[in-house]
């Protein structure tokens, strides 16, 4: 008996109990390793949580979300039935059909408009989560439409893409051999938890760790030696203010640079430009600080680095500003190397586990052709690099139908929440587009604006195949019934598939013959991995995966090499005005009039993580609404003296887009000049403050945490 089943065997409560552990996954907010959940089972219904223990990645723990799990699945806005809009769309108002006349007018509208406009006129969208997307990518492809997009155009993608433009790979930090941590938008107390450990971990054994981040965290608090509280947006400018002071001090790895990189000198002559003055006034830090993390970053090696898959490429200046801080790795020597960052190849849905599996392949074997991507002809570097539309152009064509008209939108979890101009979006579909089908767990704002509306299941009431760092792969089982009549996303789509007969034998097969496919060759089974209720490793798992391997056998990039200049930039086509080099620039350089500047004289950043809070998914969950039931957006005491604004008074946030009503909440955690507030509520949709063309051209993604903004108290508060 293993360790793991030892530990699971002692909880397990006594016969008499009518009480059955049952194991599962929780997937209410990493969109990758899900966290490892223990459901005590009576009667059909789940009456507590805890975390598995032994775990390879959750270790027994759960955060505050994972503990509110019954919360979450009981909510009584589950939608239980099919449905058929009855009346305007927006309204809520729907009728109860059964699954067969809901996928007969889906498969009957869906081609319809294929055969009116074309395949490529169905959008198919995925939301949260992402674990069914290799089935749901090559329905969307099968059917024959290239547009497959999901809330990756907002999230993780443009720092892989400006990962592979720059060294050809994505780099992890390597905590466990590094004398130097360099925490860039760093809190793992609130956002990757399980984190924590390894920067504690350093720190016991004499590390150093830098935090820079926008506000006055729980991390820096705990963590840091040293915390630079940056302005907003300016983290660019900061990274290559620290590349001309490791140049000139002669910090640099200059061994490292002449044999694994490329445009050294052209990178040089950018960061020259980035004096410790100048840097010092756009990053609003102290000069001495600037050198000191420079400093230490440099020479206290072997250093990695927190790479924030969101945080810095929401802002318009973001992908570069990603690029500017992935550069200072390779000018210390410090990628690929112990210690430092390094390459972990991706296994099943894009995670580091140490094994190859084949659901790239999967997704993009019946890839069609015969029209350009959504987005392609404005952001022609995320088109070049990611095989999805670039959803924040789907309002344009919706609305201009160029190139060609969009005219049905089949969605996996809509959020509209999700798009810059919510409103605005919500009206264009509501308008132009023929059909719209959602599939989701609950009644949002968003399937208000379905024609059809299918409830789907969570995590406890359905199977799926996770992969684990360490060479782990499970695949969960039901730890209770489907509620309602709700189905697993996977069901759904591998019965659509047979209604409309696709041509293909796979999603037609079900969920379990896709996945066997995909993982052919890695050592397991699907019949294997049905014999455990817990982590399997896998037999052909290489792990700890060791660095070295882009230094012995050259970087997967055009040159092979490291690339401070980029060659796959510098080939698309100069009219995009597109820089090779990580260059600065202001984050709100299209809202800098003297004017704007009046009116709107707040920066505005929106996305700050909570503890207990993930976008918009537990909003509407009791227990987790209850920690804070309010909209509430931060400002610094100084700000709210001026403003004669306190604590929990009612104020109105404005744009030059609109304006919502949030609480205030007084904070000395934040710069004066800075508001600070979470995205996500339907009654104060912060997205609704942000252009639809408040866009980084790199990547299409919005400018969420970067937007001029104004705030007063609110009319009723005055009354």
């Amino acid at each position: 008996m293993t360790e793991l089943e030892m530990k699971l065997k002692a909880k397990i409560p006594g016969e008499d109990t009518g009480i059955e552990i049952r194991h599962s996954l929780c997937a209410i907010c990493s969109p990758s390793h899900h966290c490892g959940l223990d459901c005590y089972v009576k009667d059909g219904e789940i009456i507590r949580v805890e975390g598995t223990p032994g775990h390879p990645y959750s270790h027994g723990k759960l955060c505050t979300k994972g503990s509110a799990q019954r919360n979450y699945i009981y909510r009584e806005d589950r939608i239980k039935t099919p449905l058929r809009r009855v009346g305007e769309r927006g309204e809520g108002k729907f009728e109860p059909i059964s699954w067969e006349e809901a996928y007969e007018i889906i498969a009957r509208r869906l081609n319809q408009v294929k055969e009116t406009y074309s395949p490529h006129s169905v959008a198919f969208y995925s939301g949260y989560s992402k674990w069914y997307r290799p089935i749901y990518h090559r329905f969307a492809y099968v059917f024959g439409s290239v547009n497959f997009g999901t809330d990756d155009s907002v999230c993780a993608v443009a720092k892989k893409i400006a990962d592979k433009v720059t060294a050809g790979c994505e780099g992890a930090p390597d905590m466990a051999h590094a004398n130097t941590f360099l925490g860039w938008n760093y809190d793992g107390y609130y956002s990757h938890h399980l984190s924590v450990e390894g920067v504690r971990k350093l720190k016991e054994r004499g590390g150093k760790v830098i935090i820079i981040d926008i506000r006055d965290t729980p991390a820096a608090k705990n963590l840091a030696d040293l915390f630079l509280q940056i302005n907003p947006g300016t983290d660019g400018a900061l990274a290559l203010g620290m590349a001309k002071l490791i140049i000139d001090n002669g910090w640099a790895d200059m061994e490292y640079v002449e044999q694994y990189t490329y445009g050294f000198e052209q990178y040089k002559e950018l960061a020259e430009e980035y004096t410790l003055e100048k840097v010092s006034e756009i990053t609003g830090l102290d000069p001495e600080d600037i050198y000191e993390a420079a400093r230490l970053y440099a020479t206290n090696g072997p250093a990695c680095t927190n790479y924030s898959a969101s945080a810095l490429v929401h802002h318009i200046n973001g992908f570069n500003s990603h690029r500017a801080i992935l550069c200072l790795s390779a000018l210390t020597g410090n990628f690929d190397r112990v210690g430092g960052n390094y390459p972990i190849p991706a296994s099943y849905l894009r995670q580091p586990a140490g094994f190859k599996t084949r659901d790239e392949e999967f997704r993009n074997n019946r890839e069609p052709e015969g029209a350009p991507r959504i987005g392609a002809g404005r952001f022609p570097l995320w088109d070049a690099k990611f095989n999805e539309f670039q959803t924040m152009d789907l309002m344009r064509q919706i609305e201009e139908e160029t190139p060609y008209p969009v005219k049905a939108v089949f969605a996996l979890g809509l959020n509209a929440k999700l798009f810059p101009e919510t409103d605005r979006l919500l009206e264009v579909m509501k308008q132009k587009l023929d059909f719209i089908v959602d599939v989701d767990l609950f009644m949002n704002m968003s399937a208000k604006y379905a024609d059809i509306v299918l409830p789907a299941c969570t995590s406890v009431e359905r199977s799926e195949l996770k992969c684990y760092r360490g060479g782990y792969l499970v695949y969960t089982k039901p730890a209770i019934e489907p509620l309602y009549e709700s189905k697993s996303d996977v069901d759904i789509l591998c019965e659509l598939a047979r209604v409309m007969d696709l041509d293909d034998d796979l999603l037609k097969g079900g969920y379990e013959a896709c996945l066997d496919w995909i993982i052919e060759g890695c050592g397991l089974t699907m019949e294997d991995l049905k014999k455990s209720d817990v982590p399997v490793r896998v037999p052909s798992a290489v792990w700890p995966v060791k660095p070295g391997g882009c230094l012995k056998n050259g970087f997967p990039t055009p040159t092979g090499k490291f690339e401070f200049y980029s060659t796959e930039i510098a080939a698309v086509d100069p009219k995009y005005g597109l820089d090779p080099l990580p260059g600065y620039r202001d984050s709100l350089e299209d809202q800098n009039s003297p004017e704007m500047r009046e009116q709107y004289p707040f920066y505005l950043c929106t996305g700050a993580r909570l503890p207990y809070a993930i976008h918009s998914r537990v909003h509407k969950t009791p227990w987790l609404r209850s920690l804070r039931p309010d909209p509430t957006c931060e400002i610094n005491r100084q700000d709210a003296a001026c403003l004669g604004l306190k604590e929990g008074d009612s104020a109105v946030l404005s744009s030059p887009y609109g304006e919502i009503r949030m609480k205030v909440k007084v904070t000395g955690k934040i710069k004066p000049g800075v508001i600070l507030t979470v995205p996500g509520y339907t009654e104060a949709n912060v997205n609704n403050l942000i252009g639809r063309d408040h866009l980084d051209p790199y990547s299409g993604f919005p400018g969420y945490k970067g937007m001029r903004c104004n705030l007063r108290k609110s009319q009723e508060a005055e009354t």
